[in-house]
């Protein structure tokens, strides 16, 4: 029997806060256990009900400072005053064990990731709107008024971004579209089931085909 075991593939979400990133990964771990979540390191303190190592490892500046001088981290960035990365050791050791990995970090991340490896697929995560964005974050409860000015002032900036991206979701409004979460979540699976089909990752397949064949 011919195999067609490949190397994982890299899926980056991201787009604005309040966009919906955080509750779309985590439908698509929970639905699709074929595809795993690779965890950030983060300076910033644990929202309630966060865990260490699950959502994040939620480490101190000190020790973000020295995982950045060891060059330990494929991609990282400041963002709203907390800093995030993503360990080398992480990525590669699940890529290498064929799983297809989905991390969920800030625009800036993202495009480092692309940047450094032609591999991986950014999807960008968008609201419908400013108005349904700014609703979404004061519904989370944990932001301050100042935080909230900040993330929205920033979106602009951000959705520029999303031209660099190789597909875009768009999260609807959970009002007018009460299965918004689900459709998203299923563009992302989408997405990553296209992927796998793509002649690069058949390419083994279809050469050990090709010479039996010929045998």
């Amino acid at each position: 029997m011919l195999t067609m075991a490949n190397r994982g593939r890299l899926f980056v979400v991201s787009g604005p806060a309040g966009a919906g990133k955080t509750e779309i990964v985590k439908r698509l771990i929970e639905t699709h256990p074929d595809v795993k979540l690779s965890v950030s390191c983060t300076t910033r303190a644990p929202r309630p009900g966060e865990v260490n190592g699950v959502n994040y490892h939620f480490v101190t500046e000190e020790r973000f400072d020295e995982l950045v001088a060891q060059d330990a981290f494929y991609e990282w960035a400041h963002v709203h005053q907390n800093r995030y990365g993503t360990l080398k050791s992480t990525v590669q050791k699940e890529l290498a064990e064929g799983h297809d990995l989905i991390l969920e970090i800030d625009v800036q991340g993202c495009l480092q990731a692309m940047a450094q490896d032609p591999t991986v697929t950014g999807i960008f995560v968008s609201p419908p709107s400013r108005e349904n964005l700014e609703q979404r974050l004061r519904r989370r409860g944990t932001e301050t008024e100042e935080s909230i000015r900040v993330r929205l002032n920033n979106v602009a900036s951000e959705v520029a971004t999303a031209y660099r991206y190789h597909y875009v979701i768009i999260h609807q409004d959970w009002g007018i579209v009460p299965n918004a979460l689900e459709i998203a979540t299923e563009e992302v699976y989408a997405i990553i089931a296209a992927r796998r089909l793509e002649l690069e990752n058949r390419r083994d397949f279809l050469d050990a085909l090709s010479a039996s064949l010929k045998a």
